[in-house]
């Protein structure tokens, strides 16, 4: 048996370097493995997410965990066990030696972010929830485990109950990508599928979601394509070790939208869907956007509805995979959770196989074919269309190509206005270094 250290590079950290597992604590995770006690368990965060866990590991005695401390933020709300069984002070479960893993499933991203810091500054295993927390501090934490040893795993981040993050690291590790596209966030497919089922307008549809328990009560971050745009940044890190900040990627979401909308993709055999679509181009360089898109019944995703989600990995060799699979929920995500603990006592941890020491450049300089809904000519104007295919002053739109960095640039006056914008799936080069074709995203 060979006793070289495994070497992973992770990029675009601030001490770029290598990550080493050394041979004594894979030996030490085999021993942790064959351990006839389950492992104690500490939850920070009695949610949705918390309480989906905790309702799996009751019904799954045998499954090897102990959630034995549970702390929370709120001492007055209403929970379905006794007060007794929880505590208020996180601190007070980093500092207990006893506790094999952590699990951190809070809705605040900053007081995550001091959790999770703190325990892989401590070389804890941690699982974590938060993608708004992991899409803004993702190389910083990848550094920290390279620091101290900890390991911290997240698929619940990512589709719920879907495997995506494993797939891509593990399976599709060695295979380059071409293309993942996916409905990442199941509250906005929930509101667009019943729009289309009903011929409704968005808020009687968002209301429903609400009533159902796919929608939250504020509903911006799911609804502004802000949710899906953090789970695109961690499916780069994984798809093509590209390490993104959350404002390099286009989000608009479906806030401004209407029957017409609806209509105009149904006289033209489609469904809006809201679809982060991550690329590599022929030249190398990868991009990433998060906005409505037309989807034809072509692709996988025009079957995913309601409160599902879906991903589409297009590989050099295996070709087009497709994963499907209840996105948000607490039992769904919550057996995400059972799977990284279960991992964590394997011995997993992210290998990041695509990140080497030259990451990937993202790529801006491209043209999107874009349809318009606006009664505001001024953002035509601004957004200034290279192109115009189609228009339709009755309805108020324009099908033409608008520079994705005029998208990111102009996105908040986009929302402001209560303008409607959906991508047609294609794009075309600016730059010349580019291959004249146009790509599809």
């Amino acid at each position: 048996m060979s006793t070289e250290a495994k070497k992973v590079v992770v990029p675009n950290s601030s001490e770029p370097g290598t990550l080493f597992i050394s041979i004594d604590k894979q030996a030490e995770y085999a021993r942790t493995v064959g351990r006839a006690r389950p492992w104690r368990v500490g939850l920070v965060g009695f949610g949705c997410v918390g309480q989906g866990l905790y309702d799996i590991l009751q019904q799954r005695p045998d499954a090897g965990f102990d959630i034995t401390r549970i702390v929370v933020k709120s001492r007055d709300k209403a929970r379905s066990l006794p007060a007794e069984r929880f505590e208020y002070d996180a601190q007070a479960l980093l500092n207990d030696a006893s506790l094999d893993v952590l699990v951190e499933v809070i809705d605040d991203a900053d007081a995550a972010f001091r959790l999770v810091a703190e325990a892989l500054r401590r070389g804890r295993r941690v699982v974590t929830a938060n993608k708004a927390m992991l899409a803004r501090h993702l190389p910083e934490l990848v550094q920290l485990q390279r620091a101290h040893g900890g390991t911290l795993l997240y698929e619940a981040a990512v589709c719920g109950s879907i495997p995506i993050l494993r797939t891509l690291d593990a399976y599709f590790g060695p295979e380059p990508l071409r293309r993942v596209t996916g409905i990442l966030n199941g509250s906005s497919n929930y509101v667009l599928t019943r729009m289309g089922e009903d011929g409704s307008d968005y808020g009687p549809a968002l209301l429903e979601a609400q009533q159902q328990g796919f929608a939250e009560t504020d509903p911006s971050l799911d609804m502004g394509a802000f949710d899906p745009r953090s789970k695109a940044v961690l499916l780069a890190a994984h798809a093509f070790g590209a390490f993104l900040q959350p404002e390099q990627v286009l989000n608009l979401g479906i806030e401004g939208i209407g029957a017409v909308d609806i209509a105009f993709a149904a006289s033209q055999g489609q469904k809006i869907k809201v679809v982060a679509g991550l690329q590599r181009l022929p030249d190398g360089r990868v991009t990433a956007l998060v906005t409505p898109q037309l989807v034809g019944p072509e692709s996988p995703l025009y079957t995913v509805d309601r409160e599902f989600n879906g991903v589409v990995i297009e590989a050099d060799f295996a070709g087009e995979q497709f994963l499907r699979g209840r996105g948000a929920g607490g039992h769904p995500t919550g057996s995400a959770v059972l799977a990284d603990l279960a991992a964590l006592r394997q011995g997993y941890f992210y290998d990041y196989p695509k990140a080497s020491a030259t990451p990937p450049t993202y790529a801006t300089d491209l043209e999107v074919e874009v349809y318009l809904r606006t009664d505001e000519d001024r953002l035509i104007d601004l957004l200034d269309f290279s192109e115009i295919s189609e228009e339709a002053d009755e309805d108020a739109y324009v099908v033409g190509y608008v520079a994705l960095e005029t998208l990111i640039r102009h996105r908040d006056a986009l929302r402001q206005a209560g303008a409607f914008l959906v991508r047609t799936g294609r794009l075309r080069p600016i730059s010349t270094t580019i291959a004249a074709e146009e790509v599809s995203a």
